[in-house]
């Protein structure tokens, strides 16, 4: 069966590119993906908006510059680039439009060679390169597919190179979009480059409620957006005590019920009062240590 490629991020350039120390630096984004590529140039008049002819490791395609050029003496030294091919030509943005439509078509044809052969895939994205070489069809899967046939079928259709790329579930909400619980669109699909690593932890880290339906996006794993303020949230709440810990109040004893890090504010409960203090008057409490009950005697 073939290696079904699960990272749909375009490959770091320095593999093939090589050093330059002289010339200028572009940031380059391509369709569909915010993150910037740097790409070399001779030419300093590149500005930002101009639409750029780049090779990538997928092809040739069409760029746009997203920062105006820079000297390369402002940057490290020893950074491995590719070339700006040229600054795109009206035929080159003729042809990307025809190429769109082609893509469309394209992946109209291989849903129904899908449906054919009945294979268990959501296709989601078509696209070609520039100069029409090679096909890239994105799609999801809850398995490993074996797409053998599928690609023999594409092979003889459309008679040039056929990349299949099988993506997760927070890559095809990149490419789908849509809103979400906040009102506005999903952060992947509008400025989110690369996805961290987000854990249960950050939530707890927050005082949230553990409830995973609630803290999930549209793909079905934890929210991105959680991860913005979690650095806020661990220093807002150094030193304080941990919820559920015991502390003498008024000569009373009270368990921490919640603690709220933005209004400053801690819960405090006992079976015959609650108190809503401070945490500056928090921190000042004695805490009582905590005890383990008397073991069961075995019978």
């Amino acid at each position: 069966m073939p290696n079904n490629n699960q990272d749909y991020e375009k490959n770091k350039e320095e593999e093939t590119g090589k050093v330059f120390s002289d010339g200028f630096i572009v940031s380059v984004a391509f369709l569909g993906n915010t993150k910037p590529y740097y790409f070399h140039t001779y030419d300093e008049n590149l500005k930002e908006g101009d639409v750029v002819v780049v090779e990538t490791v997928h092809g040739v395609e069409l760029g746009s510059v997203v920062k105006a050029s820079k000297p390369v003496s402002e940057f490290k030294q020893g950074i491995f680039l590719k070339e700006i091919m040229r600054k795109a030509t009206d035929d080159d943005k003729k042809r990307n439009e025809d190429n769109i439509i082609k893509a469309q078509e394209a992946l109209a044809e291989t849903k129904q060679a899908v449906h054919d052969l009945k294979l268990e895939m959501r296709l989601l994205k078509a696209e070609y390169t520039l100069d029409g070489a090679k096909l890239s069809i994105v799609y999801a899967a809850d398995n490993r597919v074996d797409f053998r046939e599928l690609l023999k079928v594409l092979a003889s259709k459309f008679h040039c190179r056929i990349d299949l790329r099988q993506i997760g579930s927070r890559d095809r909400s990149k490419i789908i979009g849509g809103l979400g619980i906040c009102g506005l669109p999903l952060c992947c699909n509008v400025f989110l480059g690369e996805f961290e690593g987000i854990s249960i932890n950050i939530a707890k880290n927050q005082f949230l409620v553990l409830n995973i339906q609630k803290l999930s996006g549209q793909c079905g794993k934890l929210l991105c957006c959680l991860k913005y303020e979690d650095d806020q949230y661990s220093e807002l709440k150094q030193g304080l005590p941990k919820i559920g810990q015991r502390v003498v109040y008024d000569g009373s004893q009270y368990k921490i019920g919640s603690i709220n890090v933005l209004s400053r504010e801690a819960r405090l409960e006992s079976k015959e009062d609650i108190k809503v203090i401070s945490l500056d008057d928090l921190i000042k409490l004695e805490q009582v240590p905590f005890q383990r009950g008397p073991k069961k005697e075995e019978q």
